[in-house]
């Protein structure tokens, strides 16, 4: 009888927990725009053209960093992330000008590519068995949310105490200890340089000329938009929006008080929920046909984002929206990374992953600086929530024609 493969390796325990720390704290810079705004005299689109900047920059950088990984080598590329994602955040906090802050937010956005999902998820994959690679995928992915859990509460309660350049230093260093993990993240080895290098651009030549590719990347986009929105402008938008949180209430009872903590508790329990929802997507993903997987979320997505929006804001519609929006959160990333990989191999997951991903980052600059600029505009979110809707049931349709078929079993086109 054959033994199984452990499911807890090294090297999930590791990318997740780097995992973990980057995305704890970047699910937190929507706690900064009302500190920086009263502090500085930001029009809200000024700040959210900085997050928007970083999203982009995240990813312009995924690509980059899966191909700085299969050529030089996981770790070089994920220190080459944390130091970069260091050195944004600390210079962030001496920062005054808009336009300081963009640029900055370049150099955050590439530490989030060197220590996001693009890079973790490559080796994750390689180093899982066959039979546990879609459920690994989900572990991993859903460590992402671990750090939506701690990240804002934390960031919030720090705000509370002290300047947000104070914040800003600290999250600095946070990143910094992720290199203590990186002796844990040993995959299996890759080809040669010289194989790597003769046969990378023949395969992402055969990707980007396959109709699947191209669907996978126009249908990643929703996803970026509505998450980019979301973790910039929900606490604020919560903060103004929903109604008082009145005494005896059983929020009020467990400590939240306030909308500003309402809205903080609102990500984190996006995070919980999305634990959940993020495992069970990638156990599934080894079960359904992945593209099935994206129709269902993409459109439970758009279902809950009209219903939320048509309805009164109240607390209790902002927690129920929070666990179902949560449950699906993260969810589309390892069905989508899975797919990519199953189609093109795992040996250029990193690298063809982060091309999709760069269409997820697209809709994320989109959803966060559309935000802030139709708020200025019109005082409401209202436009960039429908427009959401709109581009998530776009989504959910155009996974159904994907030809989910290892591409080297395909036949050639005529």
């Amino acid at each position: 009888m054959t033994k199984s493969a452990p499911l807890l390796t090294p090297v999930l325990i590791g990318g997740s927990i780097i995992i973990l720390i980057s995305f704890a704290i970047r699910s937190s810079f929507g706690l900064f725009q009302i500190p920086i705004a009263d502090d500085l005299g930001w029009l809200r689109a000024e700040f959210s053209l900085a997050i928007a900047i970083q999203n982009l920059a995240w990813g312009i950088g995924q690509p980059i960093f899966g191909a700085i990984a299969e050529k030089y080598g996981d770790r070089k590329a994920i220190i080459l992330g944390i130091v970069l994602y260091a050195v944004g955040l600390a210079l962030s906090a001496v920062a005054i000008t808009p336009g300081q802050h963009n640029l900055l937010e370049v150099l955050v956005g590439f530490g989030v590519a060197g220590t996001g999902f693009g890079v973790i998820l490559a080796i994750v994959g390689r180093a899982s068995s066959d039979e546990n690679r879609s459920l690994s995928l989900g572990i991993a992915t859903a460590a992402g949310s671990g750090g939506q859990i701690v990240g804002p509460p934390a960031v919030a309660a720090l705000l509370a105490v002290m300047s947000w350049q104070s914040v800003f230093l600290i999250m600095a260093g946070v990143i910094l200890a992720a290199l203590l993990f990186l002796p844990l993240l040993r995959a299996p080895a890759r080809a040669t340089k010289a194989d790597l290098e003769e046969s990378l651009s023949e395969i992402i030549g055969k990707a980007l000329r396959d109709p699947s590719f191209t669907l996978i990347f126009v249908g990643f986009f929703s996803c970026g938009y509505q998450l980019g929105f979301i973790t910039a402008h929900f606490p604020a938008f919560v903060t103004e929006v929903c109604g008082p949180i009145s005494p005896g209430t059983i929020l009020h009872d467990i400590g939240i008080t306030t909308t500003s903590a309402l809205g903080a508790w609102a990500m984190a329990l996006i995070g919980v929920a999305n634990i959940a929802g993020t495992i069970y997507a990638g156990w599934l993903g080894a079960r359904v046909p992945k593209k099935y997987i994206l129709v269902a979320l993409y459109s439970i997505r758009t279902l809950i984002a009209a219903i939320f929006i048509l309805l009164p804001m109240t607390p209790l519609t902002v927690i129920v929206f929070s666990i179902v929006m949560g449950s699906t959160w993260l969810a589309t990333v390892p069905v989508t990374a899975g797919l990519v990989g199953y189609i093109y191999g795992l040996r250029y997951m990193g690298t063809l992953y982060g091309i999709v991903f760069f269409s997820h980052q697209l809709g994320s600059f989109l959803g966060v600086w559309l935000g802030g600029w139709m708020y200025d505009l019109y005082g409401s979110y209202d436009a960039v929530w429908w427009i959401g809707v709109g581009v998530g049931a776009f989504s959910a349709i155009v996974h159904l024609p994907v030809r989910e078929q290892p591409l080297a079993t395909q036949p050639a086109a005529a």
